[in-house]
């Protein structure tokens, strides 16, 4: 950092109308209250959703810009929806606009990993009772490395995807109507206690939120309806289900952000093919691009570190409001999945608290004698320390499907470019 650029963080750290804004952001995010309430198909659930438009993860690019499993999950996407015949028609229909190409977040949707979204494709559908938005995530296609948001399209995918659509989300969608609604955060301030951390460990929150459903099944199998057991042992045998419904939440709770003037909080993080991009609350809708993250993980056995590649992910969404990385000392089981120690975890937890503006009041870590996590990430501290946020997250490899997991940082670069980006705006 320059002397002048130290100048302008030190001048915007002292700056008290960004305090009391950063404070009016937090306290939105803090009194969020997501529910899910229902499973739609994208196209009824998101408004302007279109026949032809697919959704991917990170600030919006043109087609001609994606490249590599991002691009071949796009194709992939345009396959299974219908909208091409063959891989080539896909590329074509892309190249001229006839498919559109468009930003998960654009549309209150978070992607995992590469992100797709089609038409047909059931999402869940998650309320902010506080506050009235509404976040979408679209669902887990099951355990299989193989799978579209890793850059993968073949018949096992394919018919992965149906099965989500034809089988899994009716039932879920019916037994959360009959339910009305499911309130997430309990749920998820108790997964936290119980060894989750909301992104790269959802085990515990898996099982509370089919406990949740069961009433409601246990009526539908008695009533005849044959595809609840197939259900309800998918949910069972598929530790990452909850995740979609982390980032669903995360979503609707930290867009209530988005539009506090002067506010330095970070409202969401993403990645695409080509970097990594953060925006903040006092800047809307824009992005602030870098480089791609910096990581370190551990990878299945059989493949090397030459193999990672990125193409996508919306995920850290969670980090943004105190879960995941931000949460790490809760999940030590974690060690075994993306590497390091329990004492590394709670070194890279504790140092999340320095970068950012507040301890999340339901979001708890007990073996820092129920502390809450670090949550509200400050541009400003995060260039004042040189921390960078941590991120938990599956690693995929270059020939599709995912080969590891560990954590990733944001680059420094998104930072510096917000907080140009502030100044510009405000002085």
């Amino acid at each position: 950092m320059s002397p002048s650029d130290s100048d302008l963080v030190e001048d915007l750290l002292r700056d008290e109308r960004i305090d009391a804004a950063n404070a009016e952001a937090l306290a939105r995010l803090h009194a969020s209250d997501p529910v899910v309430v229902d499973v739609l198909p994208a196209r009824d659930a998101i408004p302007g959703y279109r026949p032809n438009l697919v959704l991917t993860s990170g600030a919006p690019m043109p087609w001609e810009e994606y490249h590599g499993g991002q691009r071949d999950a796009l194709i992939g996407g345009a396959l299974f929806e219908g909208l091409a015949a063959t891989r080539e028609e896909a590329i074509e229909g892309f190249a001229s606009g006839g498919i559109e190409v468009g930003s998960c977040h654009d549309y209150g949707a978070v992607g995992s990993l590469a992100g797709i979204y089609t038409a047909s494709m059931p999402v869940f559908v998650v309320t902010n009772r506080a506050h009235g938005n509404i976040g979408f995530c679209n669902f887990y296609e099951g355990k299989d490395p193989r799978r579209l948001n890793y850059g993968c399209y073949d018949e096992g995918v394919h018919a992965r995807l149906l099965h989500v659509n034809d089988v899994l989300a009716p039932v879920i969608g019916e037994a959360i109507r009959r339910e009305g609604g499911v309130p997430l955060k309990p749920l998820m301030a108790k997964a936290l206690r119980m060894g989750d951390e909301l992104h790269s460990r959802n085990a515990a929150a898996s099982l509370l939120f089919t406990r949740e459903l069961l009433p409601a099944m246990l009526a539908m199998a008695s009533e005849g309806h044959g595809d609840v057991i197939d259900t309800a042992i998918h949910v069972a045998d598929n530790d990452y289900f909850f995740l979609r419904l982390s980032m669903a939440a995360a979503k609707a709770s930290a867009d209530t952000m988005i539009g506090v003037e002067r506010s330095t909080i970070v409202t969401a993080m993403g990645f695409s093919c080509r970097g990594f991009s953060i925006r903040v609350a006092g800047l809307g809708a824009d992005w602030f691009s870098g480089p791609a993250p910096i990581t370190e993980g551990r990878l299945f056995p059989g493949h090397t570190e030459d193999e990672i590649t990125w193409m996508g992910g919306e995920s850290p969404i969670t980090e943004t409001i105190g879960l995941g990385g931000f949460a790490q000392a809760c999940a030590f089981s974690l060690q075994n999945y993306q590497g390091g120690s329990s004492e590394v975890m709670m070194e890279r937890n504790l140092a999340m608290y320095s970068i950012t503006a507040s301890e999340n009041p339901d979001y708890l870590i007990p073996v820092f004698d129920f502390r809450g996590t670090p949550t509200g990430i400050d541009i400003r501290r995060v260039l004042q320390t040189g921390v960078l946020p941590v991120m938990d997250v599956g690693l995929a490899g270059r020939d599709g499907g995912q080969i590891g997991a560990g954590i990733i940082r944001a680059p420094r670069e998104c930072f510096e470019l917000a907080a140009a980006g502030h100044v510009a705006r405000y002085g």
